[in-house]
C-alpha cells in the first residue's frame, strides 16, 4: 500500500497566539510522530501554493480576496473571537490547500493508493463565504471540487469523525447530489449544527453522539448509519475530515475515544474505499488539541493508510 505525506513548513507559521489552541505545536506533534521508524518508507511530498480558481469553485471570489488582503504584516487580525490570522497564515492556507489538490492529483493518477495531508489551519468549518472556528478555506471542499472539476470523477464522498461537526463543508454541499457527506460529532457541541434529522438532499448522514460516549456508541454509529450509507453512494473517491479532538485526552470536546479507534475507522473506510473506487482516499488534518493524544493518533491512522 503507497501512501504519500503532503505537508510545508508554511503551516507552522499560521499563529493565532500563543494561547489559542490551534498552534503550531499542534502540527510539529504530527510531524514528529510521524518520524517513527515505521514510517521511514513514507513519500514525503512539499506542499504547493494552491491555484486560487480551485479555491473559488467553493468560496466566493470576494471571500478569497477579504481573507488574503486581511493577512496581517504584523501581529495578529481577529476575523471571529475563535478565528485570528498572523503574518504567516496567507502563505499557510496556500500551502494547506495547495495539500489537498496535489493529493488528489496524485491519488487518482495513481501516483498512490491514498495520502495524508498534515497540514493547518483546519478547514471544516469554513463556509462559502465565512471563516470560524479556527478555518479559513475549506480544504476538504476545495480536493472535493477539484476532483470533480479537474478529473471528471462523478461522485465525491466526504467523511468527518472531528469531534465538531463540519457545518461549512455541509453549507458548500448540501445541495449538491454529487458530493455525500458524514459526520459524527459531539452533540451539544461547537457549531450547534448537525442534527440528525439532517440529511441535505438525501446526501448528508449525521451522527450526533452525547458527551461522554465513546468507543461503542461511535463504532456503533458508524456501522449502523454512516458506513452503509457510504457504500450505497458508491463513491469515486473518498476524502476524510481527520480531526482527532474527539479522544478522551483533548480538552476542547468531552467524548471518550483512544487511538484504536482511529485504527477502527480508518481500516473501515480503508476498505469501503477499496470496494468502491479502487482504494483512492485522501485524508487531511483538522483538529486535535492535545499534542500526545494527536501524535499518538495520527500515528494510527497513518499506520493503516501504509498497511504498515
Amino acid at each position: 500500500m503507497s501512501t504519500i505525506l503532503f505537508t510545508h513548513p508554511a503551516c507552522i507559521d499560521h499563529d493565532p497566539g500563543s494561547m489559542h489552541p490551534e498552534n503550531p505545536s499542534r502540527l510539529k506533534a504530527v510531524l514528529a510522530a510521524l518520524e517513527a521508524d515505521e514510517f521511514a518508507d513514507l513519500e514525503r511530498r512539499e506542499a504547493p501554493r494552491v491555484d486560487i480558481k480551485d479555491v473559488e469553485r467553493v468560496h466566493k471570489p470576494f471571500y478569497v480576496e477579504e481573507i488574503l488582503e486581511k493577512v496581517p504584516a504584523t501581529g495578529h487580525v481577529h476575523l471571529d473571537p475563535d478565528t485570528a490570522m498572523s503574518p504567516g497564515s496567507g502563505e499557510a492556507i496556500r500551502r494547506a490547500a495547495g495539500a489537498v489538490c496535489a493529493a488528489v492529483d496524485a491519488v487518482v493518477g495513481g501516483e498512490a493508493d491514498n495520502a495524508f495531508c498534515a497540514v493547518r489551519p483546519p478547514g471544516h468549518h469554513a463556509e462559502s463565504q465565512r471563516a470560524m472556528g479556527f478555518c479559513l478555506f475549506n480544504n476538504v471542499a476545495v480536493a472535493a471540487a477539484r476532483a470533480r472539476a479537474v478529473h471528471g470523477l462523478a461522485r465525491v464522498g466526504i467523511v468527518d469523525f472531528d469531534v465538531h461537526h463540519g457545518n461549512g463543508t455541509e453549507n458548500i454541499f448540501g445541495r449538491e447530489p454529487s458530493v455525500f457527506y458524514a459526520s459524527s460529532h459531539q452533540s451539544p457541541c461547537y457549531p450547534g449544527t448537525g442534527a440528525e434529522y439532517d440529511h441535505g438532499i438525501g446526501n448528508m448522514v449525521n451522527v450526533e453522539l452525547y458527551p461522554g460516549t465513546g468507543s461503542d456508541g461511535f463504532r456503533q454509529g458508524w456501522s449502523s448509519h454512516i458506513l452503509p450509507a457510504l457504500r450505497k453512494f458508491a463513491p469515486d473517491l473518498l476524502i476524510i475530515s481527520a480531526g482527532f479532538d474527539a479522544h478522551a485526552y483533548d480538552p476542547l470536546a468531552q467524548l471518550r475515544l483512544v487511538e484504536d479507534d482511529y485504527t477502527w475507522v480508518t481500516g473501515e473506510l480503508k476498505a469501503v474505499a477499496a470496494d468502491c473506487c479502487d482504494g483512492r482516499l485522501v485524508s487531511s488534518l483538522e483538529g486535535g488539541y492535545d499534542l500526545d493524544a494527536l501524535g499518538a493518533s495520527v500515528t494510527a491512522h497513518v499506520r493503516v493508510l501504509t498497511g504498515s
